[in-house]
This record gives C-alpha cells, sequence and structure tokens, in this order.
C-alpha cells in the first residue's frame, strides 16, 4: 500500500499552497512544470518547505483540509518547525 503524503509549498510570490500525493518529487516537478494545479501555474517556481506522512488518501484529504483553513501565519509556523 502506498503511503500519502501532505504537501506545502512556497510559491514564486511568496504564498503557500498545500496539497497531497504519493510521490512527492514527482508532484514537485509537475507542479514546477505547469502541470501542477492552476494556482502553482502561475506562480512558479515552487519549492517543498513541508511534508507529512499518512496512512491513506481519506487521511491526506482531511489533513490537507484542516492546514488550508490556518492562516498563513499559522502555516509559516509549521514550515518553519520542520
Amino acid at each position: 500500500m502506498n503511503n500519502w503524503f501532505v504537501y506545502i509549498v512556497r510559491c514564486s510570490n511568496d504564498s503557500l499552497y498545500t496539497g497531497i500525493t504519493t510521490d512527492i518529487d514527482r508532484r514537485i516537478e509537475q507542479h514546477n512544470s505547469g502541470k501542477g494545479a492552476a494556482y502553482t501555474r502561475s506562480h512558479r517556481p515552487v519549492r517543498l518547505t513541508y511534508s507529512e506522512t499518512v496512512e491513506n488518501r481519506s487521511s491526506a484529504a482531511k489533513r490537507e483540509s484542516e492546514l488550508k483553513k490556518l492562516s498563513k501565519q499559522d502555516k509559516e509556523l509549521i514550515v518553519n518547525k520542520a
């Protein structure tokens, strides 16, 4: 069974984008090549600033939702602790 990851990338405009994947390296490559999310397409390049492993897709989606609800300031605290 594949591990799922929740990740945060820092975009070129200093914004933070949160997503989920089973392969972080591939996903960052997709974001940086313009084949990732619509948001990151116009804010390239991105760099990985945080990731955590979760058990399954459901847990990843739940954690992603929790992180997306946080303020940028709170996300920065998470990123800076990593």
